[in-house]
């Protein structure tokens, strides 16, 4: 009969043992300094509230990565969900004979010829292939499959052999990479 070691909690010490590792795991997964911080910080504070709960079957220091985990995914889940829900600012008259009605210095102007848009857009588009080309063929293949195909998350992970906050996170960097390369090439023009 094998003795399995009971893994105990040592609260204290966490800044201390724990911080550099969990800081290096998160920036790697969201790539922004202050947001891997606060991840951490939200770590410990949830490790504290939830000890009770620590049975001791992990060492310590693998259940805060597995709590540092649930607060990542939890971040891209947030994210994912707030897209497309812009405020949305009325701007009307709210006494007066014009009462209700849009106040004119604030309507949109036309954006005049379309000839021209066609264009600029034919162009953006050539601009952004030349981007998307230029991004890490991982990146490249999950961000046409997400964005541009339209697959779904579980039909990508399991053909590309990866985890679904992992696919999250290459989605991200490659946003962001085509954002900067956008702001270099065209944007600057």
């Amino acid at each position: 009969m094998t003795q399995t070691t009971k893994h105990v909690l040592n609260p204290d010490l966490w800044v201390e043992h724990y911080a550099d590792y969990l800081f290096n795991y998160a920036i790697t997964r969201v790539d922004n300094h202050d947001l891997a911080k606060d991840l951490v910080q939200d770590t410990f504070f949830s490790g504290i509230k939830g000890k009770d709960n620590f049975r001791g079957q992990a060492a310590e220091r693998t259940w805060l990565v597995s709590i540092l985990k649930r607060k990542i995914i939890d971040h891209y889940r947030k994210i994912n969900s707030n897209k497309g829900k812009k405020e949305v600012r009325m701007n009307f008259y709210e006494s007066g004979e014009k009462n209700g009605r849009w106040i004119e210095e604030r309507i949109p102007e036309s954006w005049g010829n379309f000839a021209d848009k066609k264009i600029e857009n034919k162009e953006l588009k050539l601009v952004l292939d030349q981007c998307i080309e230029r991004l890490p063929e991982k990146y490249r293949m999950v961000f046409i499959l997400k964005t541009v195909k339209q697959y779904d998350t579980d039909e990508i992970c399991n053909e590309l052999n990866i985890s679904a906050s992992n696919l999250w996170v290459i989605v991200h960097r490659a946003r962001l990479q085509l954002r900067k390369c956008l702001e270099e090439n065209w944007f600057k023009n």
